[in-house]
């Protein structure tokens, strides 16, 4: 099973923490900064850095699923 990439956009607080951490996976939009899902299948290589965002987001607003 591939990993997935959930985000909750409505509880998304615009900390920008996920961008930090897994650049290539997630970016903000510009007018309000809440988080984009770039990749909602990473590659293997990437799943450490999205586990963080995940355990990093403020708002619980993210979720790494058969990841």
């Amino acid at each position: 099973m591939t990993a997935r990439v959930e985000l909750d956009e409505p509880r998304c607080v615009a900390s920008g923490l996920c961008v930090m951490a897994a650049p290539d996976v997630f970016d903000q939009r510009d007018d309000d900064g809440i988080a984009i899902v770039l990749d909602e299948h990473p590659p293997d290589e990437l799943l450490d850095e999205v586990r963080e965002a995940v355990s990093l987001c403020p708002a619980a607003a993210l979720r790494l699923v058969g990841g």
